[in-house]
């Protein structure tokens, strides 16, 4: 198939213009351009304006065109925070939440993250590949055309690597782009209970060599929370990862604010994720720092807490991206609209933001801003053509994609109008 793309007369051509991210007022600006038209040549987007402009400069017989009249054009959105590759499901603890027990509380009995272990570390790799496989092919349909994979469901050395190989395999196969995260500071293993420090060792010493001389991840992230791990581990682990060439994530502020948020800051982060309760002190550094604010309200949903404060974070000139944190406990769902509508209705982000949070601040979330997350010359081909005429049908229809065609590296990967998808 032609991988040379035109899109014309999109009734709304969205192209959140940028190559970093946006903070504050400026997640407002959608760069929006009516009747307007993308090419997309050898995978990458060579020209972005109104169709009449675009149209008078190129050979149209050269390209495979798309009329998206009475459509909107978006970039792909960038889910960057999940936990994709797992073993086993956690559906009864899902019912222990709906009668009152928290998610502290399942995790300290032995349920929550340190069951979802024991599961993938009994999944061979090829269970864990259809089922990653899958789960990928259902973001595709959403609209996501890069998505953060994070490790974490092994603690030891064999099967967080294990889920760190599953993922690169499944970058050569699928056309959803994936960057890696090893998290494997995702919870205490029990064989190390009561010896966290021991742990981290573990993690620094054994662990991140094997992981960086493979080049099997990109980021490091840790669970810094009550109970888990403190700021100061945190930062230890953190600081050596760093050291050892990768770059740094934080589950931060969840549970209780502990001063991860403050931690992100100090340390550089690309971003600081969750952010549940996140102090002013902290929100503040992270606009000064221009770290990225993660926010996931489909767990916050999920786990019936209160969700981050993202209207005040915007408005103190904080970079938001939003991500849906799918993973099989405490947000078993990768719907990006549900998540739009979740953080519109219930985080008072303005729909404009919501769409600037979900692709160029997304992808500023996994430091690929310069690449992906905008519809502008010079990016990779990444694009979404919705059902309707406007980006405000995303949350409007609650939970359910709009998305009709994706368009991956200037490839057409999915089709709703068409009974199978367009990958192999």
């Amino acid at each position: 198939m032609n991988n040379n793309i035109l899109i014309k007369h999109a009734s709304q051509l969205i192209t959140c213009s940028g190559f970093q991210a946006k903070q504050g007022k400026a997640m407002s600006d959608l760069h929006t351009i009516e009747d307007g038209a993308v090419v997309i040549e050898n995978a990458m987007i060579t020209a972005v304006g109104k169709s009449e402009t675009v149209l008078a400069k190129i050979d149209e017989a050269k390209f495979e065109s798309i009329d998206a009249n009475g459509k909107a054009v978006l970039p792909g959105f960038v889910d960057s925070h999940t936990h994709f590759i797992f073993g086993g499901y956690r559906a009864e603890e899902f019912s222990w939440r709906l009668r009152g027990d928290t998610y502290m509380a399942i995790m300290n009995r032995g349920g929550g993250i340190n069951n979802t272990v024991q599961a993938t570390r009994i999944a061979s790799k090829k269970e864990l590949i259809e089922s990653g496989k899958k789960r990928l092919d259902s973001m595709l349909s959403f609209g996501v055309t890069t998505v953060e994979g994070k490790s974490g469901y092994g603690l030891d050395s064999e099967t967080e690597i294990k889920q760190l190989e599953v993922m690169k395999e499944l970058n050569h196969r699928h056309p959803v782009d994936i960057v890696s995260t090893f998290l494997g500071a995702h919870a205490v293993p029990k064989e190390y209970k009561e010896r966290k420090d021991e742990y981290i060792d573990f993690m620094i010493q054994k662990v991140i060599p094997k992981i960086t001389d493979r080049q099997l991840a990109e980021f490091c992230d840790i669970f810094c929370e009550k109970g888990v791990f403190s700021v100061e581990q945190s930062k230890r682990l953190l600081v050596q990862a760093r050291n050892a060439g990768l770059k740094i994530k934080i589950h931060a502020d969840e549970i209780v604010q502990l001063g991860g948020t403050e931690l992100a800051a100090e340390l550089g982060a690309i971003s600081a994720d969750h952010l549940l309760h996140a102090s002013e002190s902290g929100i503040k550094a992270l606009a000064d720092t221009g770290v990225v604010a993660t926010l996931l309200p489909g767990t916050a949903f999920g786990l019936k807490e209160p969700y981050a404060r993202g209207r005040y974070m915007i408005d103190q000139n904080c970079a938001v991206a939003l991500a849906t944190d799918f993973n099989p406990g405490s947000c078993f769902s990768e719907s990006i609209p549900l998540v739009f509508a979740l953080a519109t209705l219930y985080m008072n982000l303005s729909i404009e933001e919501a769409v600037t949070a979900f692709t160029i601040n997304g992808a500023a979330a996994i430091d690929r801003a310069d690449t992906i997350g905008s519809i502008d010359v010079g990016k990779s081909g990444d694009v979404i053509i919705l059902e309707y005429p406007s980006y405000q049908y995303i949350p409007y229809h609650i939970g359910v994609s709009t998305v009709e065609k994706v368009i991956k590296n200037g490839k057409l990967v999915f089709d709703k109008g068409r009974s199978e998808r367009t990958h192999t």
